[in-house]
């Protein structure tokens, strides 16, 4: 088993080095030929030798959970998937890997069929988790996506404003009283903006109900429990017409058998001269399948579509692409932040549930992080009307209206110095 494992870590690692210790305490380096970054990992157990054989997209975190693998001789889990994800994204293989990539290619839609009560499941299994949990890594406002970064520069608590910021200006909010819903609401942070700071009136859907209790909290003690409300609602069901529609971070809990169906419910949501706006993780390189380790244990039935799958669905939706922008590197810095955050409180997550569950979110966090590095992830943001006169004819009032809310100058002055800013970061390495 040592020399499979060896042969096959050298097929894979053709940039920097790994040094790799067996169950038996042996070690060998492996790569070298090309600089790269370095790590050290030990394979603590034969059973976890075997799955790293046999079925590695599985059995790799699942081995890190368990104790079965972990990193040595100063490497942390961010520098042993830095290694592996710069070389399969390079040319490197494992012949399990490529297996396992076809056969969940030949069966995705299957496993991809959402429907209303197995979308509920799906959500419970991540969002229903203890709140106390979110509010050690996330934001003060709990914004569980993509943060802003115009400079790089901004704290983590500033990118999440600027994001929700960034949304309302391509929503032309030009008017109070426009009635806006929000398809998939997290913890009512954007609703709340929405209402408070443009005057709208805000419906948010969501289909976890840990989500919907706190939102609703949250929009009575900010006083605005008559221009928000919440419901625990899958989003097939909403049938009246609104000015506007904003979806942030839940289209990729939306599944592809169901694109066609997403759009179709959006353009029907609208009114004729309504704007929507849809932002998710992507694809960059066309499309895949989602990690069968992300599915089983973080988000079961999720999937980062390529935008090559979602315009021909929201071409057969009979709506317009009014505007595209692609984020690239914005996720990886704001999981740069939410690493940190769960580092310096892993103890009090820990007294929450256990070791395993913080290995596993490492994993994940990591893994995310990594994959907006090195795996052609970003986030895209899809502007949607059902009237091609609805928007002016360029983008300039998006930019308008940013400079006119939230900071009177852009890009926004930071409150932190660079290296309170950098802190998180270099926190998450250590």
């Amino acid at each position: 088993m040592d020399l499979l494992i060896d042969s096959i870590f050298a097929r894979l690692i053709r940039q920097g080095r790994l040094t790799l210790r067996h169950p038996d305490g042996t070690r060998r380096v492996i790569g070298g030929s090309a600089p790269g970054p370095e790590a050290a990992l030990a394979i603590n157990t034969p059973e976890a030798a075997r799955r790293l054989v046999w079925n590695p997209s599985l059995g790799f975190g699942e081995g890190y959970m368990d104790g079965g693998i972990e990193p040595i001789d100063g490497s942390t889990i961010y520098d042993v998937l830095d290694l592996m994800l710069l070389n399969l994204a390079t040319g490197g293989s494992h012949p399990a890997m490529k297996l396992g990539e076809g056969l969940r290619w030949a069966g995705r839609r299957l496993r991809d069929l959402n429907t209303a009560g197995r979308s509920r499941r799906n959500v419970a299994h991540h969002y229903d988790l203890n709140g106390t949990l979110y509010s050690l890594f996330l934001d003060a406002d709990r914004q569980y996506s993509c943060a802003y970064f115009p400079t790089g520069g901004e704290t983590l608590e500033e990118a999440q404003v600027l994001k929700k910021r960034h949304i309302a200006s391509k929503l032309k909010l030009d008017r109070p009283g426009l009635e806006v819903l929000d398809i998939g609401s997290g913890w009512g942070g954007l609703a709340i903006i929405l209402a408070r700071d443009h005057g709208a009136r805000v419906t948010g859907l969501t289909l976890s109900e840990e989500q919907l209790a706190e939102s609703r909290a949250r929009a009575e003690a900010a006083g605005l429990s008559d221009r928000v409300r919440f419901e625990l609602m899958d989003y097939r069901d909403w049938t009246r017409p609104m000015d506007r529609i904003v979806s942030v971070g839940m289209f990729e809990h939306v599944g592809i058998n169901h694109y066609t169906a997403f759009f179709r419910t959006v353009r029907d949501a609208l009114k004729e001269d309504g704007v929507a706006l849809v932002h998710a993780i992507g694809q960059s390189e066309g499309p895949t399948t989602t990690n069968p380790w992300l599915t089983k244990y973080i988000f079961p039935g999720g999937y980062s579509p390529a935008l090559s799958e979602v315009v021909p669905a929201v071409e057969k939706a009979g709506l317009w692409i009014t505007d595209i922008e692609i984020l690239r590197l914005h996720y990886a810095m704001t999981i740069a932040h939410w690493r940190a955050r769960f580092a310096a409180n892993r103890n009090a997550i820990k007294a929450l549930y256990d070791e395993r569950f913080c290995r596993m979110f490492e994993f994940y966090l990591a893994a995310s992080e990594l994959c907006f590095r090195r795996w052609g992830h970003m986030n895209w943001q899809v502007q949607l009307t059902r009237r091609v006169d609805a928007l002016p004819l360029t983008r300039d009032y998006m930019l308008d209206a940013e400079r006119a809310a939230t900071y009177p100058q852009y890009p926004p002055p930071s409150t932190a110095t660079p290296a309170e800013v950098g802190e998180d970061v270099e926190r998450a390495g250590d």
